[in-house]
């Protein structure tokens, strides 16, 4: 069977599709996932270098059986011969392979490819548009944290502009009935960054007490001809040092979606603290990037 169903954002997925994902992920935690994909082949394109997303997802097709392909921008043609994004999508299916994970540098890439590859495409983050994997497997892992999301205020702290994560995240945690917090300088986060519904806040230190998750975001300086703003201007407002550490929840879930950089907007004690959930983050990830790739080419 072949299917034509792709993941490019998070509004691609109805609720009820995100509710039976999450569902099997459970399942695959308690026993080994069936192998799906036996058979199939997979290939993962990172234009982008990643540690956390490409194993991830290779782990998660390996655990459904496929035959996985890694490929990197300098085995390609289109690196030194001059082949497009659209020709390279046609080859690879033409080659065999099923399932196309993608990560781009460039708002709209996987898209490009995806009208061209006429299998499964999942998108794994382009530029700094949308990472949906990366909002389910943190929807799921505060859900199983929290439970019911409705009325939960979930903050996210740093460089949201560029953010392809919060960018997918905020919306599937409205669409659970979650409020969402947003909390920045100026320079990384203006209105027009945000949905309309998502709340601003400037003062990261005021908002700590009214928060019931907290989603720390790395700066992303590649995304910078320079930085706006100097850095320990930066680290004296928006990082979560010692003291404001202390003033975080006793239960509230601390994320963050990697990687992280000790020093700017975490210090070490984060790393250390039991509500730093960082590590179920990343085990949540295989999970449910296994039950994702099994739904998308097996159906709901």
């Amino acid at each position: 069977m072949t299917t034509t169903r792709s993941l490019l954002d998070i509004d691609d997925l109805t609720n009820e599709e995100v509710d039976a994902m999450f569902s099997l992920a459970h399942e695959f935690a308690q026993r080994p996932a069936p192998r799906s994909l036996e058979g199939r082949f997979c290939a993962n394109l990172f234009f982008e270098q990643s540690t956390r997303t490409h194993v991830s997802f290779q782990c998660a097709q390996m655990r459904l059986g496929a035959n996985v392909v890694n490929l990197s921008p300098a085995q390609l043609s289109l690196a030194t011969k001059g082949e497009r994004l659209d020709d390279t999508a046609i080859t690879l299916r033409a080659l065999g392979i099923d399932v196309l994970v993608a990560r781009h540098p460039l708002v709209g890439a996987v898209a490009e490819l995806a009208a061209a590859f006429d299998g499964c495409t999942v998108n794994a983050g382009d530029g700094t548009n949308a990472h949906p994997t990366q909002a389910l497997l943190d929807t799921f892992t505060l859900r199983d944290i929290l439970g019911d999301l409705r009325d939960r205020t979930i903050a996210f702290v740093g460089d949201i502009r560029h953010s392809r994560v919060a960018h997918s995240s905020m919306r599937l945690l409205h669409r659970y009935g979650a409020r969402v917090l947003a909390i920045g300088p100026e320079a990384f986060l203006l209105p027009t960054d945000v949905p309309s519904d998502v709340r601003i806040a400037r003062d990261f230190g005021a908002a700590l007490g009214t928060i019931d998750a907290l989603v720390m975001l790395r700066v992303q300086r590649e995304r910078f001809d320079s930085m706006p703003i100097d850095d320990n201007a930066y680290i004296a407002a928006y990082q979560l040092n010692d003291e404001r550490l202390e003033r975080v929840g006793p239960r509230t879930p601390i994320l963050h979606p990697g990687p992280y950089n000790r020093g700017v907007e975490i210090v070490d004690a984060v790393t250390l603290d039991p509500r730093w959930r960082y590590r179920e983050q990343v085990r949540n990830g295989v999970l449910v990037r296994a039950a994702l790739l099994h739904h998308l080419v097996h159906g709901w």
